[in-house]
């Protein structure tokens, strides 16, 4: 698929939904056509796995039936993990998954879909983010999405710049993160061997631990632009 629209790939027919209502009401009581693209983005630290983990309990405490998805975890494995300790299953989005595809075939099944949880979502492709939108559009299906802004340089992650783009709404997570100087922090800045670098993949996956040669660190722009890692970081 290209990253833009859907123009290079086969669109699918929509089906009516084994669960749905002639009447144009769904079977989890929201009305249909009602769905929207929800992106909710911040720096590390910010809660963004475990909102998306709190949204999947809300919908399902209502009766509405999910997925979730997510694309390189921290823990490398098919499964959203947050770093307060909370944890859940999740259907890992590689480059050829499509998911129009993931929904459609389980509502084929008779599993009834409502909404997708999709976290880590600034590492999906540009693919998956126009799937995401033809889900709501086509198909009924809420999505939220969860994910980074800008990566180790600074600069949009391209499915973040298309979730921008074409989500209904978008909004930062409001759990503050602060720099080590007591200022916001805005930026993830990547360590290697102690020292912030600005060159390389731009995906790695690290984490926050100060002992990893590969890390990542939370700083307000004056300390990033600087590279400055705070008192005794050397």
């Amino acid at each position: 698929m290209t990253d833009h629209a859907t123009a290079d790939s086969p669109r699918l027919a929509r089906p009516r939904r084994p669960d749905e209502h002639p009447a144009g009401g769904g079977a989890d009581g929201r009305p249909l056509h009602a769905a929207a693209l929800r992106f909710y983005w911040g720096p590390m630290d910010c809660g963004k796995s475990t909102m998306a983990l709190q949204m999947n309990h809300n919908h399902a405490r209502q009766g509405r039936r999910g997925l979730v998805t997510t694309r390189i975890d921290r823990s490398l494995g098919p499964q959203v993990t947050t770093r307060i300790g909370l944890a859940h299953e999740a259907i890992e989005v590689i480059d050829e998954l499509d998911l129009r595809v993931l929904v459609t075939s389980r509502r084929a099944e008779g599993v009834r879909i409502d909404y997708l949880i999709c976290d880590e979502a600034s590492f999906y492709q540009i693919a998956h983010v126009e799937q995401m939108a033809e889900l709501v559009d086509n198909y009924d299906v809420d999505v939220y999405a969860f994910g980074l802004a800008t990566d180790f340089r600074s600069r949009l992650f391209p499915a973040a710049r298309r979730l921008f783009e074409l989500a209904d709404t978008v909004a930062r997570i409001q759990v503050e993160v602060l720099c080590w100087c007591g200022r916001e922090g805005l930026l993830n800045a990547r360590v290697v061997n102690g020292q912030v670098v600005r060159e390389g993949a731009q995906v790695v996956v690290g984490d926050t631990a100060y002992t990893a040669q590969v890390r990542y660190q939370v700083l307000c722009r004056r300390h990033y632009r600087a590279g400055d890692l705070g008192p005794g970081s050397g």
